[in-house]
C-alpha cells in the first residue's frame, strides 16, 4: 500500500505552489504619519548633495550622509547610528557608522574641525562645482559672488513661524515652503503653502521666547510670521505642510517629512532676526497699471 502523501506535494512529490494573495500597501488613515518609510532622501539647500532626512528621539530632524562610512574613519564626536528609524548622536558599537551632513557640506565657510574627514568634503565640493557648471544646480544667493552691491534684504533663510500656539523653525522661506503630498504621477507636488487665495499670516516682532513657558532672551526681540489669526483648519494645513488641493484629499500619502522644528531660542539663536522682512514688490505687469489708472 502506498502511503498518501502529504498536502504539501501532489502525488509525484513535486511541491505544491501556494498562490498568496497580494495585499497592496496602505496607510492608516488615523496615523501621526502617511510616510511609507523613515528616512526620507533630498538634496541640500546650500551644495545641493545628497542626504537623508530622519528624526531624533526628541522629534527633531536631522540630515545625515546617504552612505555609511567605516567607523575607524569617522571620529566618535561626530558618530551617527539609526535605529529602528531614529537617529541616535553616538556609535551602536558596529564597524560602521552614519556622518551628519553640516561637518561635511562644503558651502560652509568653515573647515571641519576633524582633517579625517576633509578628503570627503574635498570630493562633495568638486561635485557641486560640477552640478554648477552642467546647469543642474543653483546655489543660493548668500553663496554666489557679492562683488557688486546690492540693497540690504532681510529675508529669513529659515524663519520663526507660530501656528497652533507653538513656535518651530521652518526648513526654508515663507513663500518657498512646498507641500509633501505625493501626486497621482508619484512625485511630489510642488504647489507652496502660501496660496494667494488662502488666508495668510502677518509678520510680527515678539520676545524671543518659545512659546512654551521658556524665559526669553534679555533685551531682544525676534521676528514670526504668526499664524495665530486665520483659521483652525488653516494652520492644522500647515501644521501638516499641503497645499489647499492636497489639504482637501487626506488619502494621499506624503512623500517628504515636513519641514518644521520646534523652536528653542537658544539652539536656533542664529536664526533670530530682529527686525521685520524687506516687503518684496512685484513687478507691476501692463494690465494692472491700466486698471490702477481707471478712476
Amino acid at each position: 500500500m502506498r502511503s498518501t502523501p502529504p498536502a504539501s506535494r501532489h502525488w509525484d512529490r513535486s511541491p505544491v505552489l501556494a498562490h498568496r494573495a497580494r495585499r497592496s500597501l496602505q496607510v492608516t488613515p488615523d496615523g501621526a504619519s502617511r510616510l511609507l518609510r523613515c528616512g526620507q532622501s533630498g538634496r541640500c539647500r546650500d551644495c545641493g548633495n545628497r542626504i537623508e532626512w530622519y528624526h531624533r528621539s526628541d522629534r527633531r530632524p536631522v540630515r545625515l550622509h546617504p552612505q555609511e562610512l567605516p567607523a575607524t574613519r569617522v571620529p566618535a564626536a561626530c558618530r551617527w547610528h539609526v535605529s529602528s528609524g531614529i537617529a541616535h548622536p553616538a556609535g551602536d558599537g558596529s564597524s560602521w557608522c552614519r556622518l551628519p551632513h553640516a561637518v561635511l557640506c562644503p558651502a560652509r565657510d568653515t573647515a571641519p574641525a576633524f582633517p579625517e574627514l576633509a578628503g570627503l568634503r574635498r570630493s562633495l565640493a568638486v561635485h557641486t562645482r560640477r552640478m554648477i557648471d552642467a546647469g543642474v544646480f543653483t546655489p543660493p544667493p548668500a553663496l554666489t559672488d557679492s562683488s557688486a552691491p546690492r540693497p540690504p534684504v532681510c529675508r529669513p533663510a529659515r524663519p520663526i513661524v507660530q501656528l497652533l500656539y507653538v513656535r518651530y523653525l521652518a526648513s526654508r522661506p515663507v513663500d518657498e515652503i512646498q507641500c509633501v503630498a505625493q501626486t497621482r504621477r508619484r512625485h511630489r507636488c510642488t504647489s507652496p503653502l502660501l496660496a494667494s487665495h488662502a488666508p495668510a499670516g502677518t509678520w510680527r516682532l515678539v520676545p524671543a521666547t518659545a512659546a512654551g513657558g521658556q524665559l526669553a532672551l534679555p533685551a531682544e526681540v525676534m521676528a514670526l510670521y504668526d499664524l495665530t489669526g486665520v483659521p483652525y483648519a488653516e494652520q492644522l494645513r500647515w501644521r501638516a505642510q499641503r497645499c489647499p488641493q492636497h489639504a482637501a484629499t487626506p488619502t494621499a500619502a506624503d512623500l517628504a517629512v515636513a519641514g518644521w522644528e520646534p523652536f528653542d531660542p537658544l539652539h536656533h539663536h542664529e536664526h533670530i532676526h530682529t527686525r521685520l522682512p524687506t516687503p518684496v514688490r512685484r513687478p507691476r505687469t501692463a494690465g494692472s497699471a491700466r486698471q490702477a489708472a481707471r478712476p
